[in-house]
């Protein structure tokens, strides 16, 4: 699992830009830093022998090589959040794979699309084992095996294991200097084909066959039974609303009638739900898919086979001041800042910045731009998300956004604290559609307001602040539960 979440590593192309040969360089820097921690489970002994990112950042692979008779294929699937993924993935139609080494199996279009980028995926002159596609590389590599029959695994997390799946058999069917065993180990993975794939693949000789899914992530669900994710989660939640219900039934129905089933041998971890994000369990939208990102995320599945944290790319909290011109200075605070990080205004490059030693805080002087942008740290290990908190109006006036509530429940007329930024005197506060009859400005980062009357007094909402033209943006952090009169 620890490999196959490096290959999440510099998945996100900067925001101002960066060429497929800029990012490749990047990922691979960022890969080879945590190939070489010894504290990590992979423990500093793996290698580095090929990588290649394919056009568009579509998909990426790598070989990593442990010794001189172990080898790992790991793939990486789209730059993208699940339902992305699904939405994505062309399961309406199915397709031969007679790559696979025989014409028997038929897999979904888009996971034979996705296989396509990646076996023909070169890396670049500049890259370990220049200018070759995955079965050159893996075959120069294992050239050097000492033993005749050395062990190649086939691993990946999420779309990506769902393309290791196939790249399983494919690479079983050619011809090899030394030819190996083959061990797949796929973690989070969608269904690749029909029966047909599955009865191939089952057929063949593997020295390991898992698939390592968490029983409450939804992604490894398609296409075979996602409908049954509709009934999730149990207590204490949150339970699927009716438009998340619509969303995954919408999905759903992309399959055309296609039955998919999955290979191999499951392994289910997190039976009992006793891994979960806490504070998204409200029976709410947003926490549902929430949670659902939680539980299919990379961090979730190391921890679930007890695996150390691979090292994790910037993170952006806040700034500070978020509005202002070109040429001022803010401060942005955070995580995982590093001397070599790059700070991005929405497609803008910064180019004059002061990395704090502590690696939480920068310092960054604000490049030309305009509107309202979302300011992003990347270095080696990626791209920091999107955050609230983390955006810079051009000019003014600053972004309202609300970051927290306290309390986060209670009775109508509760006193609520609302904190977050761009509040000013005279803002108006609803919860849900309903405006509170009390509302006192404190600060720009503070105000209160007492909850007012609900028709429905047994409900979570959403608290957004009002100035002027501009609201506040819902999210997970500005949800109130109403627990009577």
């Amino acid at each position: 699992m620890t490999l196959a979440a490096f290959a999440a590593t510099g998945n996100t192309p900067r925001p101002s830009g960066e060429t497929l040969e800029e990012q490749t360089k990047r990922i691979i820097l960022g890969i080879n830093a945590q190939l070489n921690d010894p504290s990590l489970a992979t423990q500093g002994t793996w290698k580095l022998v090929w990588l290649a990112l394919s056009a568009a950042n579509a998909n990426m692979a790598f070989i990593a090589q442990n010794g001189s008779n172990e080898f790992a294929v790991v793939a990486r699937g789209t730059d993208a959040d699940w339902t992305d993924i699904l939405e994505d993935l062309d399961v309406g139609t199915v397709v031969p794979f007679p790559e696979s080494g025989s014409p028997k199996p038929y897999v979904s279009k888009g996971a034979m699309d996705a296989f396509k980028r990646v076996i023909n995926a070169r890396s670049l002159a500049s890259s370990p084992s220049p200018n070759l596609t995955l079965t050159q590389a893996l075959a120069a590599a294992l050239k050097s095996a000492s033993s005749p029959e050395p062990t190649v695994y086939l691993t990946g997390h999420s779309l990506g294991g769902c393309i290791a799946t196939m790249l399983a058999p494919y690479l079983q069917a050619q011809t090899w200097p030394k030819q190996p065993k083959y061990a797949v180990m796929t973690y989070a993975a969608p269904t690749a084909g029909v029966q047909s794939f599955v009865d191939y693949f089952n057929s063949l000789p593997w020295v390991i066959d898992e698939r390592q899914n968490n029983a409450y992530d939804l992604v490894p669900h398609a296409w075979a039974d996602l409908d049954t994710t509709t009934g999730w989660y149990p207590d204490p939640g949150p339970q699927a609303t009716e438009e998340v219900k619509l969303l995954i039934g919408a999905i759903s129905q992309r399959t055309k009638g296609n039955v998919y089933v999955q290979p191999g041998t499951e392994c289910l971890m997190n039976t009992g739900y006793g891994k979960l994000a806490k504070n998204l369990v409200n029976k709410t939208t947003q926490d549902f898919l929430g949670q659902v990102a939680f539980q299919h995320a990379n961090s979730t599945y190391l921890d679930l086979v007890g695996a150390p944290p691979v090292p994790s790319p910037p993170v952006v909290i806040d700034m500070s001041p978020t509005f202002g011109a070109a040429g001022a200075m803010v401060t942005i605070n955070g995580s995982g800042f590093s001397q070599d990080s790059m700070v991005d205004f929405g497609r803008f490059a910064c180019t004059q910045r002061t990395v704090d030693p502590s690696g939480r805080r920068i310092t960054a002087q604000v490049p030309n731009g305009s509107g309202v942008v979302h300011v992003r740290v990347t270095n080696t290990l990626g791209t920091s998300p999107a955050v609230a908190m983390g955006q810079f109006a051009y000019g003014g006036p600053a972004p309202v956004v609300v970051s927290a509530v306290s309390p986060t429940s209670g009775k109508v007329g509760t006193p609520v604290t609302i904190g977050g930024s761009g509040f000013a005197n005279g803002a108006t506060v609803h919860f849900k559609d309903k405006a509170s009859g009390s509302v006192r400005f404190i600060s720009t980062n503070q105000i209160t307001a007492t909850a007012p009357d609900q028709l429905d007094v047994h409900q979570t909402v959403n608290i957004t602040v009002t100035v002027g033209k501009a609201t506040s943006p819902t999210s997970p952090a500005d949800e109130f539960t109403y627990t009577g009169r």
